[in-house]
């Protein structure tokens, strides 16, 4: 078990810390490569939506169906499950559009704004800040995901995550590269941001871990599913279908799926 959580914290690192490849795209590129974005973006919703109804869900449904019983288990899942979804829902409502680093898009819109350099460092600071919030259940849910349902759910998980993370590196970046010119300083600042997901792993650890149980893990496991759904169609596919066309968007979201298939089957 230890090795176990060992692993589980760093994949969640990994997981936060891609924020600095999206800060090293904001600093060293003059374009976005909008394709690359959008195809990785699906992929990342296509695994996280088919772990969480293939995987995660039939798994917490059997946790707590063994608990409960047959109606009031289904009752505590699907109340789990949307919890899940309250939690990242609450996050996303307490910070303002303008600062939320999902809703900003590329390095080239950026580029654009009207906004003074101190408006644009300060909106750079208070996007990695939102980003650290954001980043909170997004460090639960990985390294949950790694303790409750093993490496070969984890991994396609840390992998989504990270992608998934990549544009919000930008999002962070490109306002305080702009602002200051310091490209050290825009590249550090959005890389330490990610610092919230094995932040959000440690406190995963200390509250839950001491009372893990089956019945503890089915909720976390149900919740997390919530958490995954939420961010693939709030997150994911709407700012893929910003970076590039319709289809591409699809077409990695299937591609996410059939790559998180191969997983389970082969892992079975």
């Amino acid at each position: 078990m230890e090795h176990t959580i060992w692993l589980a914290f760093g994949l969640t690192t990994i997981a936060g810390l891609s924020t600095g490849i999206g800060s090293l795209i904001a600093i060293l590129s003059k374009r976005t490569n909008a394709k690359f974005l959008c195809v990785s973006l699906g992929f990342s919703a296509g695994v996280m939506l088919f772990v969480s109804f293939m995987e995660l869900l039939p798994k917490a449904n059997e946790e707590l169906l063994l608990h409960f019983g047959d109606k009031t288990g289904t009752l505590i899942l699907l109340l789990a499950f949307f919890g899940g979804m309250g939690l990242i829902t609450l996050i996303d409502f307490l910070i303002p559009g303008p600062t939320n680093p999902h809703e900003l898009q590329g390095v080239e819109e950026m580029k654009k704004t009207d906004f003074s350099q101190k408006s644009l460092h300060r909106l750079g600071i208070v996007v990695a800040l939102s980003l650290t919030a954001h980043n909170f259940p997004e460090g639960i849910a990985t390294f949950s995901t790694a303790v409750g349902s093993g490496l070969s759910v984890a991994i396609p998980i840390t992998i989504a995550i990270a992608i998934h993370n990549i544009p919000e590196g930008i999002a962070v970046a490109v306002p305080i590269f702009h602002a200051t010119g310091n490209r050290r300083k825009a590249f550090w600042i959005s890389f330490f941001s990610g610092l919230a997901e094995p932040l959000g792993a440690l406190i995963a650890y200390l509250f839950l871990m001491p009372f893990w149980s089956p019945l503890v893990n089915g909720l976390v496991l149900a919740a997390v599913a919530g958490i995954m759904v939420f961010i693939s169609v709030d997150e994911l596919l709407p700012t893929a279908e910003k970076y590039g066309k319709h289809h591409i968007s699809i077409s990695g979201l299937i591609a996410g799926m059939i790559v998180m298939a191969v997983c389970l089957f082969l892992f079975i």
